[in-house]
């Protein structure tokens, strides 16, 4: 079979919720991923962020195959031996008293949620049904029907009502705007990006993230960081909200926290916020299985053993330096932190940033747009200053050309 059969085959029987890039991709390792027809990319998008550590790491593989030839899962029903030893890797790890450990990112979101809310009616006195969590525009923390509840995107929202309600809407990056909102008594908890990734890596303002977390403690609601895209190293941290020093009250995390080896999600927090939901009110049937459990700790391990967070410091001044260097009014905007970056894309009459996308493809990286001016580039942290070398003169020839 060709990419085409492959392609054909997938829009025959698989639900039309995705538009890809059209390349088939059949193998991985380290920052390049190879078609069916053997052909070699740079990926620069990393699975949203999910393979930090790179494709098929070794040491992530080890634990994976160890732990999946010996017990993969038991349900919550039950203790194991793998689940105490990750929950205590974890919490210490990132400092916090207790982990509820989930699935897929969105699942993580909504746990984060109800934690929230019921902290909001256990601890702070918020009478019960009338909690209220403020969010940004422009936000994106998954595809549930209570997420896209807040989102402003109609692309998510659009013909999937009615909503949930008890969400407020600021703007994003706009310490007044909270400050407003949070004269609601109501208000049990802001939900927040560090960085806004799905926006088009929206980073703000120096400070922001301090400023919003504080006025959360004078007002005593939670700060709730959404890191499932900008945490685990990515923005040259280990967390984004380390780079202003914030501890958030809620951590919600995902995506690299598997190193791309399996859905695994996680909820972070304190006793007197996370003790709040008691058994038979939250639960997942894979949550904190046994081979989640090793593979994270596995991929955590990278991250703190290969210095990942500093390599991502290092690699993305030097990939936005180069970027800079690129002749072409094309480019309008260049933003980014770490190894979470994107160019904006000036449009020319049908051409936009997906074509710019298709061009780079056929030269040897793949990227994708989010909306249709914005290109985000998102390497493996495992990326060197040769490769960032090589894969910013097929950017600049490519856009060069265009």
């Amino acid at each position: 079979m060709k990419s085409d059969d492959y392609i054909r085959r997938e829009e025959k029987y698989g639900a039309h919720n995705y538009h890809p890039l059209p390349v088939v991709l059949e193998r991985g390792e380290g920052i390049y991923v190879w078609d069916v027809e053997g052909r070699r990319y740079f990926d620069f998008l990393s699975a949203y962020s999910a393979v930090n550590q790179g494709h098929c790491h070794p040491k992530i593989v080890k634990a994976a195959t160890e732990q999946i030839q010996t017990l993969t899962l038991t349900s919550r029903a039950f203790y194991s031996s793998a689940l105490g030893e990750y929950e205590e890797f974890i919490t210490n790890y990132f400092g916090y008293d207790k982990v509820l450990p989930m699935n897929s990112g969105a699942e993580g979101d909504e746990t984060a949620l109800k934690l929230c809310r019921k902290w909001a009616y256990t601890k702070k006195g918020i009478p019960e049904n009338e909690a209220k969590i403020i969010v940004c525009d422009g936000n994106f923390h998954g595809r549930t029907i209570t997420i896209i509840s807040m989102s402003t995107d109609p692309e998510s929202y659009g013909g999937f009502g009615p909503f949930t309600p008890g969400f407020v809407k600021i703007p994003y990056n706009d310490v007044d705007a909270l400050e407003e909102a949070l004269k609601d008594p109501n208000v049990a908890g802001f939900l927040v990006e560090p960085i806004q990734g799905e926006a088009g890596v929206y980073v703000p303002d120096d400070g922001y993230l301090k400023k919003s977390y504080d006025l959360c403690k004078k007002h005593n609601v939670l700060f709730i960081a959404d890191e499932i895209q900008s945490g685990i190293a990515r923005t040259g941290k280990l967390l984004a909200c380390d780079h202003e020093g914030v501890h958030p009250d809620i951590l919600i995390l995902g995506k690299a926290l598997s190193g791309g080896f399996y859905p695994i999600s996680a909820v972070l927090a304190d006793d007197d916020i996370m003790l709040c939901i008691k058994p038979g009110e939250h639960g997942s049937t894979f949550g904190g299985n046994p081979l989640a459990s090793k593979i994270a700790i596995a991929a955590l391990e990278v991250i703190r053993d290969e210095k990942l967070a500093e390599n991502a410091e290092k690699m993305g001044q030097l990939f936005r330096s180069e970027l800079s260097k690129i002749k072409s009014d094309r480019i309008k905007l260049i933003r980014g932190k770490g190894l979470l970056n994107a160019i904006i894309i000036e449009p020319r009459g049908n051409h936009q940033a997906w074509d710019v996308c298709l061009a780079l493809k056929e030269n040897g990286l793949i990227a994708k747009p989010t909306h249709d001016h914005i290109i985000r580039f998102a390497p493996p942290l495992v990326i060197n200053e040769e490769q960032i070398m090589e894969a910013t003169a097929i950017i600049r020839e490519t856009i060069e050309a265009l």
